[in-house]
């Protein structure tokens, strides 16, 4: 019996978790296909529950379903349920077990951010979804004292630091209006900075204006596009030291496999093969193709 995985989303006709979750299944031998399954919320609970079914190993979860996942499992793992999003879904038997593998990605992209150096303890992140849970999470959980949120919508923002109120009791955790000038003062005294929004998708979009942005910043934009982000272009620019959500999108994949087959992850090969779609959607939209939301995608800005 060939076995499932979906990527359940609205929408993900431009995830491209599917080339190197298939591939991996393919170089470890097993039968199973990775599949694409654009569900709105109103169709979320009946594709959840599709996957009790034997056929599934279990599922990915991306944007807008994240947070809506975590009542519609039988039971949360101690990192789905600190962030309250789930990514990743796995079988037991018919009982289903909610995942948030977008920590341990997380991880993985700010150890590679910060390199050598001591670990900062400040931060700034715009968005406040799911992947912006669990970047906060992966912030409280790395010792940062001081973590500031920004969203569009305040209330939103507000939500989230509720949320995380007893595990960051010991840290200042602040929602902020996203006004410019409060943004630029809270720049000033940071030194991380994470876009978990979907803003930068178009390449001629960004966040925040370049001249907000101070030197020395380590900067992680989660959107993944085959060159630079507009922010990450004016981040260079202005002195910092940027990355994209590539690495965040490979390492949360590879935890994920690992938790559907119970193999390690051939993490080589699906870096490999995240990198070749990644490169051909860019000469897919270049040669018109594709749109630009079907040219990149983001572990947090797509959730995947």
């Amino acid at each position: 019996m060939t076995r499932r995985v979906v990527l359940i989303g609205h929408p993900v006709a431009h995830s491209l978790s599917g080339a190197m979750q298939q591939a991996a299944f393919d170089a470890a031998g097993i039968d199973a296909r990775y599949e694409l399954w654009d569900r709105s919320a109103l169709e979320l609970p009946d594709a959840v529950a599709e996957l009790r079914a034997e056929e599934f190993l279990g599922a990915n979860v991306t944007i807008p379903h994240k947070e809506k996942t975590v009542s519609l499992v039988d039971k949360t793992t101690d990192d789905a349920h600190a962030t309250g999003a789930v990514n990743t879904i796995t079988r037991d038997g018919k009982r289903l077990i909610g995942h948030n593998t977008d920590v341990a990605g997380f991880t993985h992209a700010l150890d590679a951010l910060v390199g050598k150096q001591k670990m900062p303890r400040q931060a700034v992140v715009l968005g406040a979804g799911g992947g912006a849970r669990a970047v906060v999470f992966g912030l409280v959980r790395a010792g940062f004292t001081r973590v500031v949120v920004f969203n569009r919508h305040l209330h939103r923002g507000e939500a989230l630091v509720k949320f995380f109120g007893r595990s960051a009791a010991h840290m200042e955790l602040r929602a902020m209006p996203w006004h410019e000038s409060v943004l630029e003062a809270e720049l000033s005294k940071t030194k991380v900075f994470v876009n978990a929004t979907s803003v930068g998708l178009d390449p001629d979009e960004t966040p925040l204006p370049g001249e907000l942005i101070p030197p020395e910043l380590l900067v992680l934009d989660l959107i993944y596009n085959p060159g630079r982000t507009r922010l990450m272009r004016e981040a260079e620019a202005a002195g910092c030291h940027v990355m994209n959500g590539e690495g965040m999108l490979l390492h949360q994949g590879a935890a994920a496999f690992e938790l559907w087959t119970g193999k390690p992850a051939p993490l080589d090969l699906m870096r490999e093969k995240l990198a070749e779609a990644i490169a051909a959607s860019s000469v897919a939209a270049d040669s018109g193709i594709a749109d630009v939301e079907a040219a990149v995608a983001g572990g947090a800005a797509t959730g995947d």
